[in-house]
């Protein structure tokens, strides 16, 4: 599939992590809305407090422009998918599957979780091979759907 390149992101550098932040809370704004509640905890996060999450960070450009990212921590073996943003200006054109690919490429066992509401989330993580697991409520009204996917031999 040709498309605009994944690559490392490096949030130390101040204008990669306020465009990382740009582009989270317009994703994240759309997920609001899909799933009738603004207690996304990253729609209330800092440019500092995102930054100091333990996560490797991978992005797409499209124009020279930050148009998604995905980030991630390998925890006990397991690729824990914890944020996956596509600005809604660069939807529907494929970066999405590719920035969670890219993070797939890493070998193992994967985790990811979305809001139960988010349809074009789940379609796409069912899509990548990922199985709903259950449903939990981190804030109250916030129902989240947990997804897990074996590893590739």
């Amino acid at each position: 599939m040709t498309g605009p390149d994944v690559i490392g992101l490096d949030l130390s550098d101040g204008a990669v992590a306020r465009a990382v932040h740009r582009v989270g809370l317009r994703s994240y704004a759309v997920e609001a809305e899909l799933i009738g509640s603004r207690a996304i905890p990253a729609l209330h996060e800092t440019v500092d407090g995102m930054c100091a999450r333990p996560l490797r960070w991978l992005g797409t450009h499209v124009d020279g422009t930050l148009a998604g990212f995905v980030a991630w921590a390998r925890v006990d073996g397991v690729l824990d998918v914890a944020r996956l943003c596509v600005d809604p200006g660069f939807f529907r054109r494929g970066l999405a599957r590719r920035l969670v690919r890219a993070v797939l490429a890493e070998g193992g066992p994967a985790v990811v979780a979305t809001g139960a509401a988010n349809a074009p989330a789940i379609a796409l993580y069912e899509g990548l091979g990922f199985r709903r697991v259950g449903t939990f409520e981190p804030e109250p009204g916030l129902p989240v759907a947990e997804f897990s996917r074996p590893g590739t031999p």
